[in-house]
């Protein structure tokens, strides 16, 4: 009896993570202990294993420091999963360290809300800073 091959490798599962993303600009923020709340409607994707479009909502909620996102190089940032073959999974989990990278807030959240594919749809959130091991 052969060995059923898996449907989803391990090179799947890390497909995109090695992308070289866009920086994201940032500027000075002005004001303490408020939220921000920066949402794309249209977000896309590709699926890494199919290469079928994935569609979401993706929600970026943050309490800045010293910097906060400027919104046109993080549409530019975005722009770059538009054709990057990655598990929604990772999305999610990639925006939030580039957005922390860039910003070092008081605490941040990416919510990917992606539309069902073969009738399941997916809500992910990775949160900032991470829970201890």
């Amino acid at each position: 009896m052969a060995k059923k091959q898996p449907r989803y490798t391990d090179e799947h599962a890390a497909a995109g993570l090695d992308t070289k993303f866009p920086e994201i600009e940032t500027w000075a923020n002005q004001f303490p202990a408020y939220e921000i709340l920066i949402d794309d409607p249209e977000f896309t994707s590709v699926c890494p294993k199919t290469g079928l479009p994935d569609f979401g909502v993706l929600q970026i909620r943050y309490m800045p420091k010293k910097r906060c996102l400027e919104l046109k190089s993080l549409k530019e940032y975005l722009f770059t999963y538009r054709n990057l073959g990655i598990f929604q999974e990772n999305i999610c989990n990639q925006v939030l360290e580039d957005v922390v990278k860039a910003t070092d807030p008081v605490w941040a959240e990416v919510k990917g809300d992606f539309r069902p594919r073969g009738g399941i749809s997916t809500i992910v959130t990775a949160r900032w800073p991470r829970p201890k091991k």
